[in-house]
């Protein structure tokens, strides 16, 4: 557990990392706080022993935003950080979608939209049977709510009081090609997640101190059933070109705006 100046600073490394490893550009950058909490001041795992039976687990439902997870399991020390490098090579162990059995540190193989909230459950439940007290964090996307996937599985979570299971949903408000209002609007998106028997959170999905308050009360909310977090972020949020543009969901930027990119996040003295 680290405090909230050392947390921005781990986020802003992540963030940097991110753009040089890119993929997915937006979605990426909008999760770069939630996985900086979870992985650096959340969650119980153990890099030299990715396997551990009592880890708190995550699952990245949205695996396509896959550099953000990478570059903050670098940054934890699951692998080196010369391995962001092979990002998305055939042969390489980082994979532009999270492959469980290349990676260390992925719990589930994900990036088809909409069936890791299931998958969530599974593991929530095994953890129960076994007498074990993990979490189980799920992060969504807010276009993948679109699938109906999702809704059988909140279902199912909230009618049973599914212990320690938090999703967040990474409410960035844009997919791939238009804003989630506009191809299929969620609201009221808080109602929904109520009427299916979840406890609701929201917070300013960028705020370091907020997100840590959040984290940490649906960790104690969640004891007794299942917790979802909105957590209201930006696409591409960190890099003004890119911050807010649909047209950068899957983007990768070039040289001439990666360099661009890398000076924007630079602290201020070393912009001198």
């Amino acid at each position: 557990m680290q405090n909230m100046q050392n947390l921005q600073k781990e986020a802003k490394t992540i963030r940097r990392l991110v753009i040089e490893t890119i993929g997915h550009a937006g979605g990426s950058l909008s999760v770069v706080e939630i996985m900086t909490i979870l992985y650096f001041h959340a969650m119980k795992v153990d890099p030299q022993n990715p396997s551990w039976p009592s880890r708190d687990r995550c699952i990245l439902s949205k695996g396509h935003s896959s550099p953000a997870w990478y570059c903050t399991l670098a940054e934890k020390g699951f692998f080196s950080h010369e391995k962001l490098k092979e990002f998305d090579r055939i042969d390489g162990m980082l994979q532009g979608h999270p492959d469980m059995l290349k990676t260390p540190g992925v719990d589930i193989s994900s990036g088809s939209l909409g069936q890791g909230l299931s998958v969530g459950i599974g593991m929530s439940l095994g953890g129960k049977a076994l007498k074990e007290t993990f979490y189980v964090y799920v992060i969504l996307g807010d276009g993948e709510l679109q699938e109906g996937q999702i809704w059988e599985a909140a279902m199912y979570a909230g009618f049973h009081k599914v212990p320690r299971l938090i999703a967040i949903v990474d409410y960035n408000k844009l997919q791939l090609t238009s804003s989630t209002a506009e191809v299929l609007n969620l609201e009221p998106l808080a109602a929904k997640w109520q009427s299916f028997g979840w406890e609701v959170m929201e917070c300013d999905g960028h705020d370091i101190n907020g997100l840590t308050e959040t984290v940490d009360q649906a960790k104690k909310r969640a004891a007794t059933g299942p917790v979802v977090i909105l957590a209201h972020t930006i696409k591409g949020y960190g890099v003004s070109f890119i911050a807010g543009r649909v047209e950068w969901h899957g983007k990768a930027p070039n040289r001439e705006e990666l360099k661009r990119a890398l000076y924007e996040l630079k602290d201020e003295d070393e912009k001198k």
